[in-house]
């Protein structure tokens, strides 16, 4: 259990909150006040759990009272069962208490870019890249998560270059944040006749979606420049300049769209790529120097990192972060990919509790 005098500071801190979030004025100023908000919310959280706590340690003394000065056999059995449930659920409450302690992550509630694209490996490269693609599909399906993709880069024989697509739901970038970094695949390509196994890997990058409050951009530091979409081979699909590319001068970062028909729906697109990047790069700024004094490495750390390999021959697929490996590589490429990301979580909560 946490001291005393720490739940009286939390307890200060929660009635302070408490009157801001109350407080129209400071509603001027979005970004404060949804930080004032979510402050509020884990607080309360984290005091009602720990009420919870002392109202079941305070039956629990009642119960071993009652069995060690009780005369009647049978009054004492039902006292030793519910003690036993009280002493269950006050285990439980404490890993309740432990994770809300954890300082949340602010971004785990946004929903999420993800940007897959092809590595080392060529055409398998791209392949797996459209694998991986179906697999977060589905995922996000079972889910009831909405997909929009924002752009794709298709090859002649059904993979993909690169795709950028959105999901949005609930608690979608606190869940997906995990798949960021390298995915090596070991499998025999189709046009390999000698039966050899090729490996092959591709980046995954999962980034939180960032509003507009949570990045600024300066018009004058970005050069926007449109043209015709293009399809296969480079031929124009579109008569229009509805594609867009834009340049953010002062980072050189460059981001372009041309999926939909609208020049106006491409600039939007493309715009929220680019605010989720640059909100990114702050965040690994942040995340580098919490980084160097942790252990482990599970959340949004090092994306060059190889964080999983998929072998094809043995239907073998392991998360090298966790050291933990399934054989169940077609049910995970169908979607089924909750018990690493169960894993991952508890790893990651683990070690910031340590850290």
């Amino acid at each position: 259990m946490i001291p005393q005098e720490r739940i009286d500071e939390l307890k200060k801190e929660y009635n302070e909150l408490r009157e801001k979030v109350c407080d129209v004025s400071l509603m001027q100023d979005q970004r404060s006040f949804r930080k004032i908000s979510r402050r509020f919310k884990e607080l309360e959280a984290i005091l009602q759990t720990y009420e919870e706590i002392k109202k079941i340690e305070n039956h629990i003394v009642e119960n071993k009272k009652l069995i060690r000065t009780e005369e009647d056999e049978e009054f004492i059995l039902l006292a030793k069962e519910e003690l036993s449930e009280l002493e269950t659920s006050h285990s439980e409450k404490i890993e309740v208490l432990k994770e809300l302690l954890v300082p949340a992550d602010p971004n785990d509630e946004k929903d999420a870019i993800v940007e897959i694209r092809a590595g080392t490996g060529g055409d398998e490269a791209a392949l797996f890249v459209a694998d991986l693609y179906r697999m977060y599909s589905y995922f996000a399906e079972k889910n009831k998560w909405k997909q929009s993709v924002i752009s794709s880069n298709p090859t002649g024989i059904g993979g993909l270059k690169e795709i950028i697509f959105i999901l949005s739901g609930e608690g979608v970038y606190g869940t997906m944040k995990y798949e960021s970094g390298v995915h090596r695949v070991q499998r025999v390509p189709e046009t390999e006749a000698s039966g050899r196994i090729h490996t092959s890997a591709i980046t995954v990058s999962v980034l939180p979606d960032a509003d507009e409050v949570d990045v600024e951009i300066s018009e004058k530091d970005l050069r926007v420049d449109v043209y015709r979409s293009s399809g296969h081979g480079g031929q124009s699909v579109n008569t229009t300049d509805s594609a867009v590319r834009i340049t953010h001068v002062p980072t050189g970062l460059v981001v372009t769209c041309q999926d939909e028909k609208s020049q106006l729906k491409n600039k939007d697109k493309a715009m929220k790529v680019l605010r989720s990047r640059l909100y990114d790069m702050e965040l690994a700024k942040q995340q580098a120097e919490i980084s160097s004094q942790r252990k482990m490495h599970v959340g949004t750390g090092d994306r060059s990192a190889k964080i999983r390999t998929y072998n094809f021959p043995q239907s073998r697929v392991t998360d090298h972060r966790i050291n933990l490996t399934l054989y169940k590589l077609e049910q995970i490429l169908a979607g089924d990919i909750e018990e690493f990301l169960n894993n991952l979580k508890i790893a990651d909560r683990n070690d910031r509790i340590s850290g």
